[in-house]
C-alpha cells in the first residue's frame, strides 16, 4: 500500500506532502491494527522473552528504570482476571497474557540499600514509572507486530486493580499500567481511524481555535467508513439515541461514565502521597 493510501486509511485523507518511497517500517506502523481474536497457534516461550527483551530496550526516564512485566501462564490467575470482564473474552483466550506495571518500590529499595533512603512516592514518581511502563509495552506492541503478532491492550484492568493485585501478589508501589494480549491474528480486523494532525499538532504554540469543526469533520469521516450500530450507542437510558452518533458524543458519553476511581484510592492508600 502507497502512503497515500496509508494516510487516507488511518486519518480519512492524506494529510502530508510525500515524494518517494516509504519506509516498510513506517508503513507497518501507520497500519498497524489492534488484534482481540487469535489462532489456536501457541507462542513459543523463546519468541515472548525475545519481545520482553525488546521491550526492556525502550527508553526509560534517566535510566531509572521503574517499570516490570509480569507474564501470566497459570490458568486459574488469567481465568481469575477474566473474569471481572465477560465482555472481553480474549483477556482468557489469547494464547499470552502479559501484565506491564510501574515499579518505583524498586528504586526506592535500592536507595535504601545503598544508605541514601529516598521516598518514590510523589507525583514525579508516579508519572515517571507509569510512563516507563507505557513505553515498554509499546516497544512490546511493534515488536511484535513486526514479526506477525497481534496485540491488544486491557487498561481496563486498573478498574479492579483491588481484586487483581492480590492475584498477581502485588506489593505495594508496583501497580498495573496494563495488561497485554498477544497471539497469532485470527482476523485481520481494521484500521481504527484517528483525529487529524490539524487538531493534535501544533507550532510554535497551542492553537486549539480550528478544533471543533474539525473534529466534527472526523465524525463525519469515521462515521461514513465506521458507522456505530443504533445498539451500540452509549447509556441511551440516560442520554437516549442520537441520529448523529459519532466518536465525539461516543468519548463524552463515555466520559461520564464513573471510572478509575478504585485505582486512585488503590495507589493513594498503598503508595503514593498524592
Amino acid at each position: 500500500m502507497d502512503l497515500k493510501a496509508l494516510l487516507e486509511q488511518r486519518f480519512g485523507a492524506a494529510h502530508l506532502q510525500f515524494v518517494g518511497d516509504v519506509d516498510p517500517n513506517i508503513a507497518r506502523i501507520l497500519g498497524r491494527r489492534t488484534c482481540r481474536r487469535y489462532t489456536t497457534e501457541a507462542v513459543e516461550p523463546h519468541v515472548v522473552d525475545l519481545l520482553i527483551a525488546t521491550a526492556l530496550s525502550a527508553s526509560a526516564k534517566s535510566d531509572l528504570q521503574q517499570a516490570s512485566i509480569i507474564k501470566v501462564e497459570d490458568a486459574a490467575k488469567r481465568n481469575a482476571i477474566g473474569s471481572f470482564f465477560p465482555s472481553m473474552p480474549w483477556i482468557g483466550s489469547s494464547p499470552v497474557f502479559l501484565v506491564f506495571c510501574a515499579d518505583p518500590r524498586r528504586l526506592e529499595q535500592i536507595c535504601t540499600r545503598r544508605g541514601h533512603p529516598t521516598p518514590q512516592r510523589d507525583l514525579e514518581a508516579f508519572l515517571n514509572s507509569s510512563v516507563d511502563a507505557a513505553l515498554l509495552m509499546q516497544t512490546f506492541i511493534l515488536a511484535a507486530e513486526a514479526i506477525g503478532l497481534g496485540c491488544c491492550p486491557i487498561s481496563v484492568i486498573r478498574n479492579r486493580v483491588r481484586s487483581i493485585a492480590p492475584i498477581l501478589e502485588l506489593p505495594p508501589g508496583v501497580f498495573p499500567v496494563s495488561g497485554l494480549c498477544l497471539g497469532y491474528p485470527a482476523e485481520k480486523g481494521h484500521v481504527s481511524m484517528r483525529l487529524p494532525p490539524s487538531v493534535t499538532v501544533h507550532l510554535d504554540r497551542y492553537d486549539d481555535s480550528k478544533a471543533a469543526n474539525e473534529i466534527d469533520a472526523y465524525d463525519r469521516r469515521r462515521e461514513d467508513r465506521f458507522p456505530t450500530p443504533k445498539e451500540k450507542q452509549r447509556n441511551v437510558a440516560k442520554f437516549g439515541y442520537a441520529n448523529v452518533y459519532g466518536w465525539s458524543e461516543d468519548k463524552a458519553r463515555q466520559a461520564t461514565e464513573p471510572e478509575g476511581q478504585e485505582f486512585a484510592d488503590h495507589v493513594k492508600e498503598t503508595w503514593f502521597k498524592l
